[in-house]
C-alpha cells in the first residue's frame, strides 16, 4: 500500500495503481506501441520527465542525474521518432515542441551532441513540411549518419507566417541555443527575405 497527502488528509492507494501507472508509461516508451504522432510527442514527454527528475522508465538500469541528458536518452528519442507508424510523416508540431521542452531542461549533456543534431534535424523536417517542401522519411533525415546539408533546403523558401513566430518564439525561449538549427530555420524559412516587422526578434538569440 501507499499514503499519499492530498488536502492534508491521509488516503491509501494500492500500491498497484501505481505499478500499473508506470507500466503504461514504460509500455508508452515501446517503438511498437506508437500509433501516430500524437503518441510519440507523449512518449517524448517521458523522456523528458526523465531528464528533469532524473527518475522513471528512462533512467532504470543506470546513474541518472536530474536535469541531465545522456546518450541513452538521445536514443530514446531517436527510437520514437522513428517508430513504423510515422515514419513517412513529417515531425508534427507537438513532437517539436517536446524536443524542445527536452532540450530546456538539460542542463548538462553527455552525449556526444546527437540530441542537437536531432533537435536539429526534427526541427527543419517540420519547418519544411509545414512550408509544402518534400522531405524525407524519418529514418532518413533523423539518421546520425545523414548530414542534414543533404536533405534540408538550400535556399529561402516562403513559409506561413505562424510557423515563423512559432519558430522564433520557441527559439528565444530556449536557454541553449543550436547554431545549425538557427542557420537552417533562416534557410527554410526564408526570413531573411522577409521585413523585420514580421518577425519581430527572430535572431535575437543567444547563441
Amino acid at each position: 500500500m501507499k499514503l499519499l497527502n492530498q488536502n492534508k488528509k491521509m488516503r491509501i492507494v494500492p500500491m498497484s495503481a501505481s505499478t500499473g501507472i508506470l507500466a503504461d508509461r514504460i509500455g508508452a516508451l515501446e517503438p511498437s506501441r506508437i500509433s501516430c504522432r500524437d503518441t510519440a510527442a507523449l512518449a517524448l514527454t517521458v523522456v523528458r520527465d526523465g531528464v528533469i527528475t532524473g527518475e522513471g522508465p528512462t533512467t532504470t538500469g543506470r546513474v541518472h542525474f536530474s536535469r541531465a541528458l545522456d546518450a541513452d536518452d538521445a536514443a530514446w528519442c531517436a527510437r520514437i521518432l522513428t517508430a513504423t507508424a510515422v515514419e513517412h510523416q513529417p515531425v508534427s508540431r507537438a513532437e517539436a515542441e517536446a524536443l524542445f521542452e527536452i532540450n530546456d531542461a538539460a542542463a548538462e549533456r553527455s552525449d556526444n551532441g546527437r540530441f542537437d543534431d536531432l533537435l536539429a534535424k526534427a526541427i527543419v523536417h517540420h519547418a519544411a513540411a509545414v512550408s509544402g517542401l518534400q522531405v524525407p522519411p524519418r529514418t532518413v533525415a533523423l539518421s546520425a549518419n545523414t548530414a542534414i546539408e543533404s536533405w534540408a533546403p538550400k535556399r529561402a523558401v516562403s513559409a506561413d507566417t505562424e510557423v515563423l513566430h512559432w519558430l522564433a518564439s520557441q527559439m528565444r525561449r530556449n536557454r541553449r541555443g543550436n547554431q545549425t538549427l538557427m542557420t537552417l530555420v533562416a534557410t527554410v524559412a526564408g526570413a531573411a527575405a522577409l521585413p523585420l516587422a514580421q518577425l519581430p526578434n527572430v535572431f535575437d538569440i543567444g547563441i
